[in-house]
């Protein structure tokens, strides 16, 4: 089964019940159950979602969903070095006509890294950076 990437968009409108994705993702999320591909996310996503939450005064929130990340079986967390993070910080100037942010870029270097063409996203620039969305439009 091949990958996909998970991005914060996607954990948040699992978690989030006045998201606006939140009825999609949780439909989506429950049809992938009963055979559920590697997950890969990275250090970068991780940071945005946890932090999302605690700002927002939702701690215990964000150490549950921090911990279900760690510790899923399901999930790959990427560490971002070095190298991964010049890589996007390259493609970020790189794309000057585009709104992406550093984690988005650092994203799809990993996601070229590893051979992952599909994303559990919300974010029109993983389109746009020639990447498919689950569970898409």
């Amino acid at each position: 089964m091949r990958p996909l990437f998970i991005d914060t968009g996607y954990l948040l409108a699992l978690e989030l019940a006045n998201d606006q994705n939140h009825a999609a993702a949780k439909q989506h999320w429950q049809s992938l159950l009963d055979a559920l591909p590697p997950l890969i996310t990275t250090s970068y996503v991780f940071d945005e979602t946890v932090t999302f939450f605690n700002s927002r005064g939702h701690h215990a929130k964000a150490v549950e969903v921090g911990h279900n990340l760690l510790y899923s079986p399901s999930v790959q967390l990427i560490h971002i070095d070095e190298a991964f993070f010049q890589a996007g910080w390259r493609s970020l100037q790189q794309h000057q006509d585009k709104r992406y942010s550093l984690t988005d870029c650092i994203s799809f270097v990993i996601m070229r890294k590893l051979g992952i063409d599909t994303a559990l996203a919300f974010d029109r620039h993983f389109v746009q950076a020639g990447f498919h969305l689950l569970p898409g439009p």
